[in-house]
């Protein structure tokens, strides 16, 4: 396909669109930030160095990441913080998902502090037109123990069990105010051997709020090679409850983990061989909600420009209104800005998944986005040499 797709237009190579949120200043921060992220040894010897400096509380260290790397990825430090960025997307014809950036705890105390963080994310989305939705992770609101043992036909101890009902309960409490406020919910896919518990509890939860509209979405990581049959049979379930099935397609993000993993235990890697595979299955899984989109709500969140090019086509081919509530584009904030301003500019539902959260609790987010974005060819990222031609762009202007 070629640089412009063939039936819209949209062209994901012009910057001036993809940067026009940007001030020179902000343009020229983002260039050294990504110059330095292309350097996969520093990423690599800093990352460490990060997290230690947080958790000892090394002076400046807060101060640093907070105006470099935090600022290019993150929305701010609470909602009202993040304020600022919804605003600045808003007036760029971007959305924003709202993601508190909290992982990795493991105390009812915790899980309960994430609850009601998310019930007023949920408030504080339903006051502002253009956060439509919060994306919520079942591991902030349980324990590992539960997410791993806990399935619909595997027995567990009782203490599991008692869990995974708490869990379900803080789960509903947040879907139920989405569903009274207006809001609809994202709920993040994991690791594979935790996925069969959440995708238990999203069905559930799809079930209960998901009859006028789509207020629940659940996740499908494509490059599993199971995921493109999930999503058919999904839908296929969600026609007989009478239900309208929300399907957040993203490729996936533990390839290395879960092929290490599968390895370990000795089982066949659920992940697919190849990425030609990974792309097919998921343009496949785009395909199939586009031939069913009045009962499958689907956001593509993908930071692939040819799976952009395509479902953009796939919606003008159909002659699907560009602002179908079923049809949304999403990437994360920082990140492919000629993707989604450039989707937005075109008047398709386009957005940013920001996250928001303490320094200290969303170092994890932000070494992962730093590693995704090392060098692939040479030293210069995607992300640098589309910035870097903006800054030429704008100095010839």
């Amino acid at each position: 396909m070629s640089a412009t797709s063939k039936n819209t237009g949209i062209d994901f190579n012009n910057t001036e669109i993809a940067f026009a949120h940007k001030s020179n200043k902000e343009l020229t921060k983002s260039k050294r930030l990504f110059f330095v992220m292309g350097k996969s040894w520093l990423v690599n010897l800093m990352s460490p160095l990060g997290l230690f400096a947080i958790k000892y509380k090394l002076p400046f260290a807060k101060s640093i990441i907070k105006k470099t790397i935090f600022s290019q990825f993150i929305g701010g430090t609470t909602l009202e913080e993040a304020q600022a960025s919804i605003n600045n997307l808003s007036d760029n014809k971007c959305s924003t998902f709202l993601d508190y950036g909290i992982e990795g705890k493991e105390s009812v105390e915790d899980f309960e502090r994430t609850k009601k963080e998310n019930l007023r994310a949920v408030t504080f989305a339903a006051s502002n037109q253009s956060v439509p939705i919060v994306t919520v992770k079942v591991t902030g609101l349980t324990t590992t123990e539960v997410v791993e043992r806990f399935g619909p036909n595997t027995p567990t101890s009782e203490k599991v069990q008692l869990e995974f009902k708490e869990a379900l309960e803080r789960l509903d409490a947040i879907c139920s105010l989405a569903h009274q406020q207006g809001v609809a919910i994202y709920i993040d896919a994991e690791e594979s051997w935790t996925q069969d518990c959440i995708d238990h509890m999203v069905e559930k939860m799809m079930i209960k709020y998901n009859e006028e509209r789509a207020v629940v979405y659940n996740t499908f990581q494509m490059y599993r090679k199971d995921r493109l049959q999930f999503l058919k049979d999904s839908h296929q379930k969600a026609l007989m409850e009478g239900y309208i099935l929300g399907a957040k397609l993203v490729r996936g993000a533990y390839m290395v983990k879960e092929r290490a993993h599968a390895s370990e235990k000795n089982y066949p890697s659920p992940i697919h061989d190849t990425k030609a595979d990974t792309d097919k299955s998921f343009n496949d899984g785009l395909s199939y909600c586009i031939q069913h989109i009045e009962t499958i709500a689907c956001c593509n969140a993908s930071h692939n420009a040819e799976s952009n090019y395509l479902f953009a086509n796939m919606v003008a081919e159909k002659s699907i209104p560009k602002n179908h509530s079923h049809v949304n584009f999403c990437q994360l904030y920082g990140m492919s800005d000629n993707i989604t301003f450039n989707l937005a500019a075109a008047g398709y539902n386009a957005a940013k998944y920001v996250p928001y959260g303490p320094v200290k609790e969303v170092i994890p987010y932000l070494i992962r986005r730093a590693q995704e974005n090392t060098s692939v060819t040479g030293d210069m990222s995607r992300e640098q040499k589309m910035i870097s031609e903006e800054v030429k762009r704008r100095k010839n202007a």
